[in-house]
C-alpha cells in the first residue's frame, strides 16, 4: 500500500478531517430535511452504526430552516447538501450548519458564490467543492476526457475560494465510471493541498453498488488517496456506512466492530452452513467489538484455514469443533453450533 497523501485538516464540527487522521465514515439522508423528526431518528440510527458526518438535502429554504432543529437532536455533524441556489447555502449557514457542499456544475456564479464563501468565512464552515461527473459547467474544453474536465471544474472553483482567503475546503470528484473516478481523483491529488472526500456516485442497488464502490475507492485508497468516504446506495444508509467500515476493514486502515471469515462451501460441507453463516452475521450486528470470527464448512481444514480469527467453528456432519486462534478448544452437537460458537465469542 502506498504511503497516505498528506492533507491539509479541516474541522468540520468536532470531526477532522485530513492531516493524517483516521478515515471518516459519512453518509447522507433519505428523508425530506423538512420531516425534522424522520431526519433526527435516521441520522441516530447512523451515529449507533458509526457514521461521523451526515449530509442532509436542501431542496428548498425550509428544508434550510430546518437543520438548526435537526442539529439540536444529533449529535454528529451536518452537512448541508446545495444545489442550484446559493441562497439556500446562505440559510444553511444561518441556521447553524457544520459543512456545506457546493457543486459547481449548477452553482457557478462568482458573484453568487463569492457571497456563500464570505458566510462560510465569517463562521469558519468548511466548503466541500463536489464535482460530479453528470453535472459539468460548460467550458472550452469539451474535447477533453471526463477526468480532466472534473479536474479543470474543481480547480476553477479551488481559485475563487483561495482568491477569497478562504481555504476551508474538501473536495471530491465522483463518477458512475470507476476508472474516471480513480482517474480525477488521481489527478487532483497531485495538485492540491487539501483533503479529498472519495465516493462513486451514484452506484446503484447494493449487488452492483457495493463492488463498485469498493472497486473505487479501495483503489484510491490503497494509492493512499483519500481522507472521508461515502458508499452511496439506493438502499437504507445505515447498509453506506457498513460498507464502508468493511472496504476500511479489508484494507486494516480501520477496525470497527466484528469480521466475519465464513467458508464458500463445497462438495465436502454437511451442513446449512449458509443458514448458520446468517445467523452468526445477524448477531454479530449488535456487537461493536473488532472481533474475528469464523464459520467453516470442514472439519479438515477449517481451524487451519481461519488460524487468525480469534474464534470460530468448523462444522463436520452432526457435530463441529469450536476454535480459538486455530486451536480446538470443544466440540458441539450441531444443534448447538450456533448457541456454543456465541458462547465463545460473548466470553471474548
Amino acid at each position: 500500500m502506498s504511503p497516505r497523501r498528506a492533507s491539509r485538516p479541516i474541522r468540520v464540527g468536532g470531526v477532522v478531517i485530513g492531516g493524517g487522521g483516521p478515515i471518516v465514515v459519512q453518509s447522507m439522508t433519505k428523508t425530506d430535511t423538512r420531516d425534522v423528526a424522520a431526519t433526527v431518528r435516521q441520522i441516530r440510527e447512523l451515529e449507533e452504526c458509526g457514521c461521523e458526518i451526515v449530509r442532509v438535502a436542501v431542496p428548498d429554504r425550509e428544508a434550510a430552516e430546518a437543520v438548526s432543529s435537526i442539529k439540536r437532536g444529533v449529535r454528529i455533524p451536518v452537512i448541508a447538501d446545495v444545489h442550484f441556489d446559493y441562497r439556500l447555502a446562505l440559510a444553511a449557514l444561518e441556521a447553524g450548519v457544520d459543512g456545506l457542499r457546493l457543486n459547481p456544475g449548477n452553482i457557478s456564479d462568482p458573484e453568487q458564490v463569492t457571497a456563500v464563501v464570505r458566510a462560510a468565512r465569517a463562521r469558519e464552515v468548511p466548503i466541500r467543492i463536489g464535482v460530479n461527473a453528470g453535472s459539468l459547467p460548460k467550458s472550452g474544453h469539451s474535447e477533453a476526457p471526463v477526468a480532466q474536465r472534473m479536474v479543470d471544474a474543481a480547480l476553477d472553483q479551488v481559485r475563487l475560494l483561495e482568491g477569497l482567503d478562504f481555504d476551508l475546503i474538501k473536495l471530491s470528484l465522483k463518477a458512475f465510471d470507476v476508472p474516471t473516478t480513480v482517474e480525477a481523483y488521481r489527478l487532483i491529488a497531485e495538485r492540491v493541498p487539501y483533503p479529498l472526500h472519495l465516493g462513486v456516485t451514484e452506484a446503484g442497488l447494493p449487488r452492483g453498488g457495493l463492488v463498485r464502490s469498493a472497486l473505487g475507492i479501495g483503489i484510491l485508497l490503497y494509492l493512499g488517496i483519500g481522507d472521508t468516504i461515502r458508499v452511496s446506495l439506493t438502499a437504507d444508509p445505515r447498509e453506506e456506512v457498513a460498507a464502508a467500515y468493511e472496504i476500511l476493514k479489508g484494507l486494516n486502515l480501520r477496525q470497527r466492530g466484528p469480521t466475519l471469515v465464513s467458508c464458500p462451501t463445497c462438495g465436502r460441507c454437511e451442513v446449512d452452513l449458509f443458514g448458520l453463516a446468517r445467523a452468526v452475521e445477524d448477531r454479530l450486528a449488535k456487537l461493536d467489538k473488532p472481533i474475528k470470527v469464523a464459520v467453516m464448512g470442514c472439519v479438515v481444514n477449517g481451524p487451519g484455514e481461519a488460524r487468525d480469527a480469534d474464534v470460530g467453528i468448523a462444522c463436520g456432519k452432526g457435530r463441529g469443533a469450536i476454535f480459538r486462534k486455530g486451536e480446538v478448544v470443544r466440540t458441539v452437537s450441531e444443534d448447538d453450533f450456533l448457541a456454543g460458537l456465541m458462547q465463545e465469542v460473548n466470553a471474548i
